[in-house]
């Protein structure tokens, strides 16, 4: 792992927050996990939605960023677009699926894909980071 991904691991607060962990399954894909607590519910059993497009970002920015991250960049997002296909519930366990499909000097097109504990796609987006250089994040410090 790099020093940049190491780097987010440390001061990523919003994964620990939402109990996320991640691993990267190829060099333009991340998983991410995530179980649905009840801190996460918009009614006494589904999930709120920006809960959900909380775990969405992250999955873009992880895949994004383990790809930029090689060569010394870090991301921001610019857009996303998300579609809420099935209610994500109490108790469900979360897997979201980050792919890098463009990756030009700064742009980054990505997909996230949310799947439920039953491989039910609960959510899909398409996101658009910026990246660039490390030593401009006021994030990340030089080690």
């Amino acid at each position: 792992m790099n020093k940049i991904l190491k780097a987010y691991n440390k001061t990523n607060a919003f994964g620990r927050l939402f109990g996320m962990d991640y691993k990267i399954t190829s060099p333009t894909t991340i998983e991410y996990y995530m179980t649905v607590d009840e801190q996460f519910l918009a009614t006494p059993t589904a999930m709120h939605g920006g809960a959900l497009a909380g775990m969405m970002d992250a999955v873009v920015g992880v895949a994004s960023l383990n790809v930029t991250s090689k060569k010394g960049k870090v991301v921001s997002t610019i857009e996303f677009k998300i579609n809420y296909l099935k209610p994500v519930l109490l108790g469900d366990e979360l897997k979201g699926v980050g792919t890098v499909l463009s990756e030009g000097n700064r742009i980054i097109i990505t997909k996230g894909e949310i799947f439920n504990q039953n491989d039910e796609l609960v959510a899909l987006a398409t996101a658009t980071l910026n990246a660039y250089p490390w030593g401009k994040s006021d994030f990340y410090s030089e080690e």
